[in-house]
């Protein structure tokens, strides 16, 4: 049965205290007790029976401390409520103070005060935090793999109608907390990727598949930050971009096959181009040389021909001068130098004839054979002394062929 009901048999209630049959205390009771010690605090004395002994009425004496308790909790309120605008703003933090909902002032690091609510707000806003915000693509912590892509974000069309599939990192921070927090309305991770995908088709827009894939990566990636950077700040977002980086530019996963092929010619193509110009390098020297030695050899030619001529008709007519003064000895002279010079370059054969009537015999091969050498070592430009060697060798062999037969000959 419940303890509070007549014949539950027990006298003390649920907490442990015995009732004793009396009824609980009244709280109006305990409201005048605290009255009464309130009272004794401030000076007002007042009998058991809650009578005062001082020199005024009992009326007035009852609510002097009621008011003085008022004063003294409105006191201890207000006091909270002024302690309640203390607040620490960290090194990387800044604090936009509003009053009356308008902007007050933004406060830096360390201990401030402001009127707390509702006459002034307060909005602690971390502007040194390096955030990163990915677009065409989101990071996978729980699965097993890396990224999830994302192709409405991540297709865009080229200046020469292409589709690529491309993803970018931005990595921001805060430079304006007050312009964040009275001009934009979204969160601000939504704000710079709507901003970023929108600078990132308008440059993408102006160029080729072939240069954003290849060559262009750093040309796309620092005009799509610098044209992010003018979008937030005419939008005065107060977000400032630190790094925009490129994580992949690629055509789509159903035409990455014949792309594959198509940059193969291309590079087959180039490939053959730079062996093309290396072997045209090769060869163009090499054929301006020869042609310059052939024009170098010509003309020496050409000039020792014509000093050859004019030494020779010079000679010439040196000559006919002193033919005209001396016919007969110009002759013999020309006549004996003319030999000279034609049985200089011939093999030559001396017989003795003194010794009777033997039968000569002429060594015609052993003669052939010295001309075809003295030819040879011509050519080499070795000189041949065929004089002397013909003649020993001639005259010797004529000699031991023909010693026994001079008189048979004659």
């Amino acid at each position: 049965m419940p303890w509070n009901q007549p014949g539950s048999g027990g006298e003390k209630d649920p907490w442990g205290q015995n009732r004793g049959g009396q009824r609980p205390p009244d709280l109006d009771e305990i409201v005048r007790t605290v009255q009464n010690k309130l009272g004794g605090l401030f000076g007002s004395k007042r009998g058991s029976n809650g009578s005062g002994n001082g020199s005024g009425s009992g009326s007035w004496g009852s609510q002097l401390p009621r008011k003085s308790l008022v004063i003294v909790l409105l006191v201890i309120g207000v006091l909270v409520w002024l302690g309640t605008g203390v607040y620490e703003v960290e090194q990387s933090e800044q604090a936009v103070i509003l009053r009356l909902g308008k902007y007050l002032e933004t406060q830096g690091p360390g201990l401030n005060w402001n009127f707390p609510q509702p006459i002034e707000q307060r909005f602690i806003i971390n502007v040194q935090k390096e955030n990163v915000v990915e677009v065409g693509y989101r990071s996978q912590q729980t699965s097993s793999e890396t990224k999830r892509n994302l192709p409405r974000e991540a297709l865009m069309l080229t200046a020469d109608e292409n589709i690529i599939d491309i993803q970018f990192a931005v990595h921001y921070d805060l430079k304006d907390p007050r312009d964040r927090l009275f001009f934009v309305s979204e969160p601000t991770d939504v704000v710079v990727r709507q901003a970023t995908e929108s600078a990132v088709r308008e440059v993408v827009g102006r160029s080729t598949m072939d240069f954003v894939i290849t060559g262009g990566r750093a040309d796309v990636t620092a005009e799509v930050h610098e044209l992010l950077q003018n979008i937030l700040d005419r939008y005065q977002s107060g977000i400032n971009i630190r790094q925009v980086k490129m994580q992949d530019a690629q055509p789509p996963a159903e035409v990455k096959p014949a792309f594959d092929d198509a940059v193969k010619a291309r590079e087959d193509e180039e490939r053959i181009k730079n062996e093309a110009e290396a072997y045209s390098n090769d060869v163009i020297p090499r054929a301006r040389g020869g042609a310059a030695r052939i024009l170098q050899e010509a003309e020496a030619y050409k000039a020792s021909v014509i000093a050859r001529s004019t030494g020779e008709a010079s000679r010439f007519a040196q000559i006919l001068a002193e033919y005209r003064k001396a016919p007969e000895v110009t002759r013999d002279r020309l006549y004996i130098e003319t030999m000279e010079s034609v049985l200089s370059n011939s093999s030559k054969l001396m017989i003795d004839q003194k010794g009777g009537g033997n039968v000569i015999y002429l060594p015609l091969d052993q003669l052939l054979r010295e001309r075809r050498d003295a030819s040879t070592l011509s050519r080499s430009g070795t000189d041949f002394a065929s004089d002397g060697t013909s003649e020993g060798i001639g005259s010797d062999r004529t000699r031991s062929r023909t010693s026994g037969r001079t008189g048979r000959g004659q």
